[in-house]
């Protein structure tokens, strides 16, 4: 990986290069939702080049980076208090904390609400609780959505393998050697946004890039899967609150 810059406006934007040999042809550029820019471009594609095509899309980016960056600004930090809201399946819940007469901790989903119960009340107990708990139920909604998915795929000759890792800026990830990672963050979108970025991977599995191939591939199994998408970005930063 590559780090480069330009100057748009009055303002200095980085990106970082990712060559890859997979890449065909075009260059790719992405803003992720921690406002950092990544350029997918051909392993030995002159940065003369990639540098001109990231100049042509300077508004596009320096407009979709700001967006970002303000989008973070409004998401406050976490208190681990009661009242609070938390994301499960694409809609907000209230938070719930009591301390347990014992020593012991445990989260409830029960009655609208998220329970959880920690000594002392400790935040950082409670996210130790939270995030254990998310990590769950990531596990068991994901492999259901895997199973009902990949039964409808033709291709897919076996059951895909996959796994969860925590990822920053990422929902998810495909291995040169076929193994899906899932961000388990993801448990808090929709569950037409799960079934995009796990679609999306299993296309992967067919074509390992990002070609036209590729997006043909992901339009037949999801007609709208643009719009899915650009519904989740939009989420991701109140998502990836914790």
């Amino acid at each position: 990986m590559t780090r480069q810059s330009f100057i748009y406006g009055d303002e200095r934007f980085d990106y970082d290069v990712l060559f890859s040999k997979e890449r065909r042809g075009k260059i790719a550029i992405h803003v992720h939702p921690d406002a950092s820019v990544q350029v997918d471009a051909p392993e030995g594609e002159a940065l003369a080049k990639i540098h001109k095509a990231v100049l042509k899309r300077a508004r596009w980016i320096g407009k979709h980076v700001n967006d970002a960056r303000d989008r973070r600004r409004h998401v406050l930090p976490r208190a681990y208090v009661s009242g609070e809201s938390y994301f499960y399946l694409g809609r907000r819940y209230g938070l719930k904390v009591r301390g347990p007469n014992g020593s012991s901790q445990r989260v409830r989903f029960y009655r609208g609400a998220i329970h959880v119960i920690a000594p002392g009340k400790d935040a950082g107990a409670i996210k130790k609780a939270l995030r254990s708990w998310y990590r769950e139920r990531a596990a068991l909604v994901f492999a259901q959505r895997f199973e009902d998915l990949a039964s409808r795929i033709v291709w897919l000759d076996a059951q895909p393998r996959w796994r969860l890792v925590a990822m920053k800026t990422q929902w998810g990830s495909c291995s040169p050697k076929g193994v899906i990672l899932l961000n388990p963050h993801l448990i808090k979108a929709p569950r037409e946004c799960i079934d995009y970025v796990i679609l999306h991977e299993l296309c992967h599995l067919r074509e390992h890039n990002h070609s036209p191939r590729y997006y043909r591939l992901l339009s037949q199994l999801m007609p709208h899967w643009k719009s899915v998408k650009t519904r989740l970005d939009g989420m991701a930063e109140l998502l990836l609150n914790e």
